[in-house]
């Protein structure tokens, strides 16, 4: 017979997994918050730029990007010992929304990226969000050298309901990037309780 603290009292605690989507326009953002936050290294499907695309792929104001997502961008970050977060990076540019249905589905949440310079494009991916009631937050990409807006004014410009979360990130900063993965989950409970969802992980 062993002595001491009985294995079972040792055993890890099996964490509950979240699937979180990642949104937004062409140039947003997306691949880089994925990779800032991922405690693996990124799945990037990301294929370069060419002059046969430019037709279609709108370069006004992110006119120094190289490459885009084609697929999906994919990570994982640990909230809590118990509360894991799968990351899906969708694809920002119109001829990839095919695989948005797939990506969506089991998801608890999702995050919407946004730029000032270019706010329209995200319209298309909240339009998405709302009409399946997947709950959102979106998160508006400081980039260098853009105007800063008040809340007030972008939630108005997006004609955001009351209860979606809006906020400011950099989205190459792990920290600030955590911070709106945070909101989402936290949102996405709060309406599954309201709607007695059997979601039960609560973010610290």
């Amino acid at each position: 017979m062993a002595f001491g603290r009985s294995s079972r009292s040792r055993r890890s605690v099996e964490p509950v997994t979240l699937k979180i989507l990642v949104a937004g326009g062409f140039g947003v953002g997306k691949t880089t918050l994925v990779g800032a936050v991922s405690e693996i290294r990124p799945l990037r499907t990301e294929e370069r730029l060419t002059e046969a695309g430019r037709p279609v792929d709108d370069l006004d104001g992110v006119e120094a990007k190289t490459t885009t997502t084609v697929a999906m961008d994919f990570g994982r970050i640990t909230l809590r010992e118990d509360l894991v977060l799968y990351l899906f990076g969708t694809p920002g540019q119109d001829r990839f929304w095919f695989l948005w249905d797939e990506l969506a589905q089991g998801a608890l949440g999702a995050v919407v990226l946004a730029d000032t310079r270019r706010l329209g494009d995200c319209f298309a991916a909240i339009d998405y969000f709302e009409r399946r009631k997947i709950p959102f937050a979106v998160a508006v990409n400081c980039f260098e050298g853009t105007d800063r807006f008040p809340p007030a004014t972008v939630r108005e410009a997006l004609d955001l309901d009351p209860e979606v979360p809006l906020l400011t990130c950099d989205a190459r900063d792990r920290p600030s990037a955590r911070d709106v993965l945070v909101a989402v989950v936290e949102h996405a409970l709060s309406r599954a309780d309201r709607g007695r969802a059997p979601v039960t992980a609560r973010v610290p």
